[in-house]
């Protein structure tokens, strides 16, 4: 696994993907170059520090780590790298979540992570916030990532416009 990389996505077991893909196809929409892996923090801290090193070779710019049941992979990845580490907390245990969340949001000054919200909505922001972060050296993504905040608005008001259509036929 040699070929260039933008954004990395880790998650902690394979059965994170059906939050993390949320994450992921944004990043196909925008033709991001990504990869994502797993590797536990926990049970593979060596492999863990593998990947994101890895990573920094390839030119990696932003990770996007997602896991639950107060694992700290997230902060785990920031403690290792200077790269910008974006937490997305996974419902993974009886807390629905919070554990993972308390533990993404309260790092240690010095060591940030970024914090998204539990689940899907986080994995989506992760992409999009991973997606203007590269937009800060790469206009065309910023182009892009305008299009994408119109086209969210068109929808809103096209919504807006179908609810009144409905309401006043009503009437």
């Amino acid at each position: 696994m040699s070929e260039k990389i933008d954004i990395l996505i880790l998650m902690g077991s394979d059965s994170d993907w059906d939050v993390m893909s949320e994450a992921a196809q944004l990043l196909d929409d925008f033709d991001a170059l990504y990869e994502a892996r797993v590797s536990s923090a926990h049970r593979t801290p060596e492999r863990t520090l593998k990947l994101v090193r890895d990573a920094e070779q390839r030119g990696c710019k932003v990770i996007i780590a997602g896991a639950g049941a107060a694992a700290h992979l997230a902060g785990v990845v920031a403690g290792h790298t200077l790269l910008p580490v974006i937490g997305i907390p996974l419902n993974a245990t009886a807390l629905q979540g919070m554990d993972a969340l308390l533990a993404t949001v309260q790092m240690p000054a010095g060591i940030p992570v970024a914090s998204m919200a539990i689940g899907k909505a986080g994995a989506a922001n992760a992409a999009i916030f991973a997606l203007q972060i590269l937009a800060s050296g790469n206009p065309k993504i910023g182009v892009r990532l305008a299009d994408y905040r119109r086209k969210m608005t068109a929808k809103v008001e096209s919504k807006d416009q179908r609810l009144q259509e409905r309401r006043f036929k009503k009437g």
